[in-house]
């Protein structure tokens, strides 16, 4: 059982570290954060095998420098030394470090002083240079940039960019947390090497970062999902949607309704077609065409439906009978007519895949009984 003080635990790191080592039976967790007195922080710390250290200031007031980054630090290495509990340390530093301003100062500083308490304890310490952090939980207008468009985007207001091709590095929360957990748990052989990297990273440029935000913000009406082979976009959209307020998270569709049922599209993608949802009333058959090139799968998940086809060169059709009480997937291949029809006495439900999105100006559908 691995004992773990996270200090700064409600921050966003803190936060996120929380939540993953929470999945954890092997881990013991004592939260440290600023509300916390003094006296918790070393009782928390001589209950400890690590200490991962989140604590800090990340937009400091010129008085809170060495007391957010550098003095909630020391205080952690006096404790450890003057009650003789050495134990390895993680500390969140970040690119800044390398910087002549206040913050910076206070991080580098605040890195010499864990490096003198490695070498003078001969014990492991991590320090990170963070790259701009983006993920679920981040502060807006404090922690990231990504943050703050990502909240302004998602609740309706304007964002504002000095320099859209200003180049920015950044890293994903969870691929953060992916190296985190497994310190505890490392042996280690080389005291001596200080700082360590968060192996995946991204370059981008705010304009880019913006536009791609705007594209899943218009999602809702355009229906098109993000690429989700780029690994970048599916970390973006999954920050975004943490953004979203309580009371946005569901909007509606249009339908296209008329006698016979309805017809409306859910989700476009534009490298994996398009999904629609059709219901069709009793007795009504929808379809009676065919495609070139474009191919479908028809899911029914409510009704009983009779689902025929015809090769358009033959006089010979195939029928298949399909239900929501067995979910089965009907492949409607190119060069068949095909059509759909209600054979029971509720509405039927179909789920529709089309292996391209509906383009007017190149339908590709042409009408032929089956």
């Amino acid at each position: 059982m691995k004992k773990i003080l996270i200090t700064g635990a409600r921050g966003f790191v803190g936060r996120n570290m929380t939540a993953n080592f929470r999945e954890n039976k092997d881990v013991t967790l004592f939260l440290y954060d600023i509300e916390n007195e003094l006296f918790a922080l070393k009782e928390f710390i001589l209950e400890s095998d690590i200490i991962f250290h989140f604590a800090g200031v990340n937009r400091p007031k010129e008085d809170e420098d060495y007391e957010g980054n550098l003095g909630s630090l020391q205080a952690v290495i006096e404790i450890c030394e003057s009650e003789k509990h050495i134990v390895p340390i993680v500390l969140t530093s970040s690119i800044q470090a390398d910087y002549d301003n206040p913050y910076g100062l206070s991080k580098k500083r605040a890195e010499e002083a864990l490096i003198r308490y490695g070498m003078d304890n001969d014990v492991k310490v991590f320090i990170f240079r963070l790259k701009n952090i983006f993920g679920k939980w981040c502060r807006p207008n404090y922690n990231s940039a990504v943050a703050t468009f990502c909240h302004n985007i998602a609740n309706g207001k304007p964002v504002t960019i000095s320099d859209r091709n200003n180049i920015v590095n950044l890293v994903y929360i969870d691929d953060v947390m992916e190296k985190f957990k497994k310190i505890p748990f490392y042996e280690y052989h080389d005291k001596s090497k200080f700082y360590h990297d968060i192996d995946t990273f991204y370059t981008k440029n705010l304009g880019e970062i913006v536009d791609t935000l705007y594209k899943f913000h218009d999602s809702r009406n355009t229906l098109l999902l993000p690429n989700m082979e780029d690994d970048f976009q599916k970390k973006l959209y999954s920050t975004y949607l943490s953004y979203l307020p309580d009371d946005g998270f569901a909007y509606d569709l249009k339908m296209n309704v008329d006698g016979r049922g309805s017809f409306t599209e859910f989700l476009k993608s534009n490298e994996r077609g398009q999904v629609s949802i059709n219901v069709t009333k009793p007795g009504i058959t929808k379809g009676n065409h065919w495609h070139h090139t474009k191919n479908e799968k028809f899911l029914v998940v409510s009704g009983k439906a009779a689902i025929r086809f015809r090769n358009i060169d033959s006089v010979e059709m195939t029928e298949y009978i399909v239900s929501g009480e067995k979910l089965q997937v009907v492949d409607i291949p190119p060069g068949y007519t095909h059509h759909i029809m209600n054979i029971g006495t509720t509405d039927l439900v179909t789920v529709m895949w089309a292996s391209e999105n509906f383009d007017p100006q190149r339908p590709d559908t042409f009408f032929l009984e089956v």
